[in-house]
């Protein structure tokens, strides 16, 4: 007796139940997805990076009135040379109110101290020391009020500030140079006595400590 041909159904019963035993095992490996997916447990993405706020900058009026009320000038006297450094900088995130000495026979230095205000932060101590050279003689003792533009956070203030070559000009009885480092610009502004520009600064050094030492 000869086995039976298959029929076409069972066939294709034979083939389907193939095709079944493969793919159970595929949805298997990727129900665990598939779930983790579906509640959400996922691993947590890293949270978008985003730049330190920047400081707070203070208004014409608020410097109109610090250089007025500080040096002993009139509004008047402080709006002509504060409109100038503004037209050139902008609003400064900060200002140093302080005293200063300085004195030469052709080479000698200059020494300040003075707090710095930033908005929102505590003012801090800040020293400040730098050489002159040049055809200076005399000595002379001042006020100091320096805009300081670009400076984020108080503790980059301490740094070496050179010159900017060609800066000095004098407005209302106020002298005004400026000094750039990494990124920071300060504009001193002097009256009265602290016109002594002559001095020809190379640089400023600001410090939390006073130096002896001009260099």
């Amino acid at each position: 007796m000869t086995p039976m041909d298959p029929t076409p159904l069972d066939r294709r019963l034979v083939i389907a139940a193939g095709l079944a035993a493969a793919t159970v095992p595929t949805l298997l490996r990727a129900q665990p997805a598939d779930q983790a997916q579906a509640t959400g447990d996922t691993a947590p993405s890293a949270p978008p990076t985003q730049d330190p706020p920047r400081a707070q900058t203070y208004s014409r009026e608020e410097m109109v009135s610090g250089v007025s009320d500080f040096l002993g000038v009139t509004a008047e006297a402080a709006g002509g040379v504060i409109e100038r450094v503004f037209a050139s900088n902008g609003r400064p995130t900060g200002y140093i109110a302080g005293e200063e000495g300085s004195g030469a026979i052709v080479i000698g230095g200059r020494y300040g101290r003075g707090l710095l205000y930033m908005k929102d932060k505590e003012p801090i101590e800040v020293f400040w020391q730098g050489p002159s050279i040049g055809w200076d003689f005399g000595g002379n003792a001042s006020r100091v009020f320096t805009l300081c533009y670009d400076l984020q956070i108080p503790e980059a203030i301490f740094q070496r500030f050179p010159g900017v070559e060609g800066s000095a000009y004098f407005i209302g009885g106020m002298g005004v140079n400026y000094q750039k480092a990494s990124g920071v610009t300060l504009a001193p502004i002097r009256a009265g006595v602290g016109l002594r520009l002559g001095a020809n600064v190379g640089y400023l050094a600001y410090t939390r400590k006073r130096n002896l030492l001009p260099f």
